[in-house]
């Protein structure tokens, strides 16, 4: 029994050895991991550019060549007029508001260019008779002469002549035609700078 105490005994001191190395030792630490702290963007502040003044610029203006027809021409005078007709209502010589403003575009053209002669011719459309629609003619060729009278063209520079129904710019014979044909025409016969 002796042996085998001693080494109950020293199975017993070893183990209690164990247990006391067991105890000196330190717990495991529990790691705590901590959260970076934010990291604010720095914006610089901003930068404000001041433009270095610039030297005034001279502008050239260049005019552009004129376009259109050659003035004083009877191309210029449509052109300038917007129309070298005028239109009237069916059995009339009266102007009409349309008229009257194609008319005064016709007599500040003839007052620029002073030594122009104007012939205007009365037409009417085809119904009626010749002798009524020659006299009709000539009463919207008169209304169109004394119209360019009031806005100051010289009598002297307008000859008036009516040509009925012979002449129509329409050949047609419905209501469209008809208004059409229905007209007084200024026609420039020479022309030139006032």
């Amino acid at each position: 029994m002796g042996m085998n105490m001693n080494r109950k005994m020293k199975f017993a001191v070893i183990s209690m050895m164990v247990v006391a190395v067991s105890a000196c030792a330190s717990a495991p630490k529990e790691i705590v991991q901590q959260e970076p702290e934010p990291v604010q963007e720095q914006i610089p502040a901003p930068v404000v550019t001041v433009p270095a003044p610039v030297a005034p610029v001279e502008q050239v203006i260049v005019q552009a060549a004129p376009t259109g027809p050659a003035a004083g021409s009877a191309d210029h005078f449509k052109y300038v007029s917007g129309e070298d007709r005028v239109y009237f209502a069916y059995n009339s010589y009266d102007l009409s508001t349309t008229a009257r403003d194609t008319l005064r575009r016709q007599a500040q053209w003839l007052g620029n260019y002073s030594t122009s002669i104007l012939v205007i011719g009365g037409n009417a459309d085809e119904r009626g008779t010749r002798e009524y629609n020659l006299a009709l003619g000539a009463r919207r060729a008169d209304s169109v002469k004394a119209f360019l009278v009031s806005q100051g063209v010289a009598p002297a520079r307008i000859t008036t002549v009516s040509y009925g129904k012979e002449r129509p710019i329409d050949g047609g014979s419905n209501e469209s035609s008809w208004a059409l044909n229905r007209n007084a025409h200024s026609a420039v016969l020479v022309g030139g700078e006032g």
